[in-house]
């Protein structure tokens, strides 16, 4: 309500920031600010609640497999993979699985829930792994979904941005404010704060929320090690799509940039495509990853790559 606060200060000059607050919680002043940003919020999340696959498919060309629409052995055996995996990860309902066509190697899930769950592979995924390798990435997937990470992720980024716009009110209602001068020193210390925040939480919020997204990759991984009692698979197809993605860097670098929204999937994936190589990043380049590096994800599961 802070918003409120500030702009209900112009309208009473004499009433002092507690009275204010008092006021906005008693609803004698009408808090119309913090109900609008409400409202988007609602909204937001309920369009993203509804369109939540077409949203994270955007761009792609796709299809889904079912046991009655999987029509080469590889699509069967993708469908078997994940039915397998999700029930030995425990989960009740079975996530919808679909094919992304495309020659690189990736794969994501999404969804809030269980029963909401969705996963998606590339054909170049689906084509060059062999059965554990895929086991593995599906287990890593199905520990997003089993995790709530997800809908974690969604409220973080959801609350971050609301509290972006809230600031990005107030800052200009601070530039274009012309209230008078009665208790004008506090107005002062507010606008001081205002101002120092506008330009420093932004940041806070992205190291925040990229921290978050790193530690749950770390998360599924160790899903994954957990589900199928050994991190030789997981090690593999990690290796495997990183030296793909660097054998082909060209020409799936073109591929990334034509397929529009791809911005949307990238925290999402299991490889993070601008990651380049296995060596350990600098500390400010690897605190501005979605990803941790590759290096870490296989010292995190207790692999050693053999010289």
């Amino acid at each position: 309500m802070l918003v409120d606060m500030y702009i209900n200060a112009g309208h009473y000059p004499d009433a002092t920031y507690s009275q204010l607050f008092m006021g906005l919680v008693s609803f004698k002043i009408f808090p119309l600010v913090t109900l609008i940003m409400l409202a988007v919020a609602a909204v937001s999340l309920f369009v993203t609640f509804i369109l939540y696959d077409k949203l994270m498919l955007l761009g792609t060309e796709y299809h889904e497999i079912t046991p009655t629409t999987a029509q080469t052995l590889e699509e069967k055996q993708l469908y078997n993979v994940v039915e397998e995996m999700k029930i030995a990860a425990g989960l009740r309902f079975m996530p919808k699985v679909f094919i992304i066509d495309a020659d690189y190697m990736n794969a994501f899930a999404s969804g809030y829930s269980e029963k909401s769950a969705m996963i998606a592979v590339t054909r170049g995924l689906m084509q060059k792994l062999n059965r554990s390798e895929l086991q593995a990435v599906i287990a890593h997937e199905l520990s997003h979904i089993r995790h709530l990470d997800i809908k974690l992720t969604l409220m973080a980024s959801v609350l971050a941005n609301l509290i972006i716009m809230v600031l990005d009110m107030c800052f200009y209602s601070v530039i274009f404010s012309r209230g008078s001068d009665d208790n004008g020193r506090s107005r002062n210390s507010l606008a001081t704060i205002i101002v120092l925040l506008r330009y420093l939480l932004p940041i806070v919020n992205i190291l925040l929320l990229l921290y978050l997204s790193r530690t749950r990759e770390y998360m599924a991984d160790a899903g994954s090690v957990e589900l199928l009692r050994d991190n030789q698979p997981l090690a593999n197809a990690l290796l495997k799509i990183q030296g793909d993605h660097a054998d082909h860097s060209d020409k799936y670098s073109a591929e990334y940039q034509q397929t529009p929204h791809e911005n949307v999937r990238r925290e999402a994936y299991i490889f993070d495509p601008v990651q380049a190589g296995i060596e350990p990043m600098s500390s400010l380049a690897d605190a501005f990853s979605t990803h941790p590096n590759l290096a870490s994800r296989l010292q995190a599961i207790g692999f050693k790559i053999k010289k």
